[in-house]
């Protein structure tokens, strides 16, 4: 690994071509990455135990375990981004790299400036935070300056209270009621047996703990910001992947099935033609 790329993300890259496995590790060095690599799936598989990388970028076609094989082994143990490494475009390599726990896919041959993206913002998926932010505190009042030596010290209202009316009497501080204090935020999001805490990003059904990758936290999300609203794929693909207009809407499919499998499969609807929206809780 780099010297110079401390503090930055680990990555693994397991790919058999030397070429493009070299000429990879050296873009992303020059990025400022930490860098391992692994010439075959199983050596993948002992890099990623080893090195315990901050993401994965696996190619589909490798040797002794493939990539689909080696991320549904890694996805076994771990919830880190994995960017899957094809030459092929065909929609089978594309969907199951994806089914077997993929956060997204690339197409070789790419510049380097565009894998780079691609994994930054598949990290940024990972950084996820809640959806209401905590309320702010409220600023104590100021203090109020002593008098001069050998003066009378100032009358003032009491805290909280109003300034009195001319010829009036100043009210008792038990005569104006306090401030009504803020409705607490409820961090939980729930949906008929559906619990999504905001705060400490864990999703609950019926009580068990089911785990997500950041990127089915962040889609269900969405979903669990606007419960019978429809999502266009669109719309989807800039909010959780950051991606413009003309993606590939099937990374979104296939994430929306798995977050399916996870959830269970009527929680989340699909409209045809346009995309999908959670089902309220009847």
């Amino acid at each position: 690994m780099s010297p110079t790329a401390a503090g930055h993300p680990r990555i693994l890259i397991v790919e058999d071509d030397e070429v493009i496995r070299e000429a990879t590790r050296m873009a992303l060095e020059r990025y400022g990455f930490p860098v391992a690599t692994a010439a075959d799936g199983l050596e993948g598989l002992e890099m990623f135990h080893a090195v315990r990388p901050d993401l994965v970028l696996l190619d589909v076609m490798l040797p002794l375990l493939d990539g689909v094989g080696l991320c549904r082994r890694i996805r076994e143990e771990s919830q880190l981004p994995i960017l899957m490494m094809s030459a092929r475009t065909d929609p089978v390599d594309v969907v199951s790299g994806l089914e077997a726990g993929a956060d997204d896919y690339v197409v070789k041959p790419f510049e380097s400036a565009v894998l780079v993206a691609r994994i930054r913002t598949v990290l940024r998926r990972v950084r996820v935070v809640p959806a209401e932010p905590a309320p702010a505190a409220v600023a104590a009042p100021a203090a109020f300056p002593a008098p001069a030596p050998g003066l009378p010290a100032p009358a003032f209202p009491a805290p909280g209270l109003p300034e009195p009316a001319p010829g009036l009497p100043a009210p008792e501080p038990g005569d104006v009621p306090a401030p009504p204090a803020p409705a607490p935020r409820t961090p939980v999001r729930s949906f008929d047996g559906l619990e999504v805490d905001t705060d400490s990003m864990e999703v609950r059904v019926h009580g068990t703990l089911v785990p997500l990758t950041p990127t089915e936290l962040r889609l269900l999300l969405e979903f669990t910001a606007a419960p019978g609203i429809v999502l266009e794929r669109a719309v989807l693909l800039e909010r959780v992947w950051d991606y413009e207009w003309g993606a590939d809407t099937r990374v979104v499919d296939v994430h929306v099935q798995r977050l399916r499998a996870k959830i269970g499969g009527g929680r989340i609807e699909t409209v045809r033609g346009f995309g999908y929206k959670l089902r309220r809780a009847e």
